[in-house]
């Protein structure tokens, strides 16, 4: 815990800020706050840790699978820390689990952040080169190329999250309350004046700030919207329909990473700059809680997503989750198959002599009609 003597001015600020009056209003929007993250939490675990078990040990292992399974290990690992965030509120906004545990429980919201888009970009990625280089795709991706690929998105994830937890401190309030938060200050001189020690804290924050908003989330989202504009594009030209549940899944967990996300890196950019303009630093302290909560409730959706995707859900989950993932996580390669099947089936029996007999022409004009309408509901 470090003393409030060698801090950023914004921290010292932070410090020197009195706590709320403890009236009967502030004390139901703290009891409704820790009950939201307290019910969001378990929500969270459980559902993730549904689809973990589903997808990872009831289903077959595709390339598509693999992706999901990836993102759901990091939304559970996100949800599964959020009880001590709620813990952290039940306390009255203090930090008393010490300095190890603060820098680790913020290292697993970053983790999730980097790895998140990172899949993400990976996923887009997928789909463009089977799109475009369809023959490339059918000899090279494979489910160990996938897995491979998850371990390297993993290993820079990491990499990328070092700062964020070297620079996470404890740091006491004059009121007696523990701040778990940034100390850029850290591993500096403590002789050092006070204007280098304002160019160094300004330098730090806009370095991470900056970071983050273009590795996690600009970069992604300009390779995510290039790679489905390529796709869009191409699909367009063969005249084939865009619309599979994939796709749809797809769309769906991307706009929900940007809008849970871009209010965080927007408020994390003003933060960087409430350090040359303190009239911007009342707002940034109101409002990154919200959005930090908001950052969080995107591991609690994508599993909705997931499930949601699919058509006839509420007549599917009677039966099993598996059934409903199946349909909505179902290999482009198992499309293509089955649809080959059908046609060369149909063709065979083009040729038979017998399709002139009346009752077997009506028996397979009813086979027929169902294999296609099973076909048209694996494509949508």
């Amino acid at each position: 815990m470090n003393n409030v003597t060698h801090l950023c001015s914004i921290i010292q600020d932070m410090v020197l800020i009195p706590p709320h009056q403890r009236n009967s209003t502030v004390r139901y929007i703290d009891y409704a706050s820790v009950t939201v993250h307290g019910l969001a939490s378990l929500f969270g675990m459980l559902e993730n840790g549904l689809i973990i078990f589903v997808i990872g040990f009831k289903m077959r292992r595709t390339v598509i699978t693999t992706w999901i399974l990836n993102l759901a290990l990091s939304d559970f690992m996100t949800t599964a820390s959020l009880p001590f965030f709620t813990y952290f509120l039940a306390k009255g906004h203090t930090w008393e689990l010490g300095t190890f545990f603060c820098r680790v429980h913020s290292s697993v919201f970053f983790l999730n952040m980097f790895i998140s888009s990172f899949i993400l970009s990976a996923i887009s990625l997928d789909r463009c080169l089977l799109v475009l280089y369809p023959v490339w795709a059918q000899n090279h991706r494979t489910v160990p190329m996938a897995m491979a690929i998850c371990m390297i998105l993993w290993l820079l994830a990491v990499l990328n999250t070092v700062p964020y937890y070297l620079f996470r401190d404890t740091i006491q309030r004059q009121d007696g309350r523990i701040m778990c938060y940034y100390n850029f200050l850290l591993y500096s001189n403590p002789t050092s004046s006070n204007e280098d020690n304002f160019a160094l804290c300004s330098q730090r924050q806009y370095a991470m700030a900056v970071s983050k908003f273009l590795i996690s989330f600009l970069v992604p989202l300009l390779l995510i919207g290039f790679c489905y504009t390529a796709v869009t594009l191409k699909i367009r030209r063969r005249h084939h329909r865009n619309s599979g549940r994939f796709f749809k899944l797809m769309v769906a967990i991307i706009l929900t990473f940007v809008l849970c996300w871009f209010p965080y890196h927007i408020f994390s950019l003003m933060e960087a700059q409430a350090h040359h303009q303190k009239e911007m630093r009342p707002v940034v302290w109101k409002a990154l809680p919200f959005v930090t909560s908001l950052a969080f409730i995107n591991s609690i959706l994508n599993p909705c997503l997931y499930v949601f995707t699919c058509p006839d859900f509420l007549s599917k989950i009677r039966h099993s989750l598996k059934s409903v993932l199946e349909s909505v996580l179902v290999e482009d390669d198992d499309l293509f198959s089955r649809r080959g099947t059908l046609r060369s089936t149909a063709s065979f029996s083009s040729g038979l002599p017998f399709l002139h007999n009346r009752w077997f022409s009506k028996r397979n004009r009813k086979c027929s009609r169902r294999s296609i309408s099973d076909v048209d509901i694996q494509l949508n």
